[in-house]
């Protein structure tokens, strides 16, 4: 099996799972476990938490011991052995110690994928966009799965179809991997791949405050675009067509990325993408009409598929392989979890004020990612 397909397959078979785990845990949490709304919210936002200490400690210091493809075997295999604790687990405690260790353990998949993709493309043997987009694939292939089956048999079979969903992915990443992903890292350059010394990176930080701002700035988006919707007086098996757009697009960009955009500098994608957040808030804030939406729905390969493609460049260009990993739990845990969970809770306390106050509040970050970008750009 070549490089391209081992990977596309690996992120196939991770957003699989992630398309059972991020739109439907909340609800398994209340419909099959039977918490509130706010003990379920409560569980989720410390599961954000625990997410972001483990891509921001945990996999960056196993990723100094083991090889690529090692720490991904680590990572599914207690993945699927706390979800198993789901099953029996039934009082709030139980559940809320429960989704801290599998939010500890899980999430961390998705920086150590990326990261061998990121080592691939260093060594000149994987497409990115190509095989990324197989994972926007296998995230909108598995919430339809998700939605006729749980229509049929009831919420309590989202943990069978995520314990399932693992043991795939743990079974097929234990076929023959890249050599390069089987490779330990080397002792003697260990002291000299500390997180510390990101920072010593030339523009590394700037970068990073960018994503920060612009991953973040999905938070009203990701948390309230579902009742948002509803507000609009959208039919509710209209609603997850509507927000499946954003997914396609996602794909289609993913797709034809490298082709279109591999020799671009990062600066300017990270512009673009500012410029296409911007935009896309104030079209939802401010023309609240259901065509506006669906249009918006487009610059989700803007705001989102190009913001991560310019990260996983810089990555690439400008970091040793063995730093790959720091800066993609770093990524992770500022920009893809903390900055979520923070610009989640300004939303909702925005969104009881006026439901389309929640996503103006997101230009909040996106002009001065704007603004860091700009700069970024001429300071190259």
């Amino acid at each position: 099996m070549n490089n391209q397909r081992w990977m596309s397959q690996n992120f196939f078979t991770f957003y699989m799972t992630w398309g059972i785990f991020l739109p439907y845990w909340t609800g398994f949490l209340i419909e099959a476990k039977g918490l509130t709304v706010a003990e379920a919210s409560l569980i989720m936002s410390f599961g954000l938490v625990a997410r972001g200490i483990s891509t921001m400690f945990a996999f960056p210091y196993i990723s100094s011991k083991w090889s690529s493809k090692r720490v991904v075997d680590i990572l599914a295999a207690a993945s699927i052995i706390t979800v198993l604790f789901f099953i029996p687990a039934s009082s709030f405690i139980s559940l809320f110690m429960v989704t801290l260790l599998f939010s500890f353990c899980f999430p961390a998949l998705m920086p150590a994928i990326d990261s061998m993709a990121g080592i691939l493309v260093q060594h000149g043997q994987l497409h990115y966009g190509k095989s990324r987009s197989y994972g926007s694939v296998g995230f909108v292939v598995m919430v339809l799965i998700v939605s006729v089956i749980t229509g049929k048999f009831g919420d309590s079979t989202i943990a069978w179809l995520l314990l399932g969903g693992l043991i795939l992915l743990f079974a097929l990443n234990m076929r023959q991997a890249p050599a390069i992903l089987l490779e330990k890292p080397l002792r003697a350059k260990i002291g000299n791949l500390s997180m510390k010394q990101l920072f010593k990176t030339p523009n590394f930080l700037i970068v990073l405050l960018i994503a920060i701002l612009l991953q973040g700035a999905h938070a009203s988006y990701y948390s309230y675009g579902y009742i948002y919707l509803q507000e609009l007086h959208v039919p509710k098996y209209y609603i997850g067509l509507i927000i499946n757009i954003g997914v396609f697009v996602e794909i289609l960009f993913f797709a034809q990325s490298d082709r279109f955009f591999g020799q671009w500098k990062p600066a300017t994608l990270l512009t673009i993408a500012a410029i296409g957040s911007t935009v896309r808030w104030l079209m939802v804030a401010l023309i609240p009409t259901i065509p506006v939406f669906i249009l918006s729905q487009t610059l989700h390969a803007v705001s989102f598929a190009l913001a991560h493609f310019a990260v996983v460049l810089f990555f690439t260009q400008h970091l040793p392989k063995g730093q790959i990993p720091n800066a993609q739990g770093m990524y992770n845990a500022f920009a893809m979890s903390w900055s979520t969970a923070v610009l989640t809770l300004l939303g909702g306390y925005l969104y009881e004020i006026e439901p389309r106050f929640a996503f103006l509040g997101m230009v909040v970050c996106t002009i001065p990612a704007l603004v860091l970008a700009l700069y970024l750009n001429k300071k190259k």
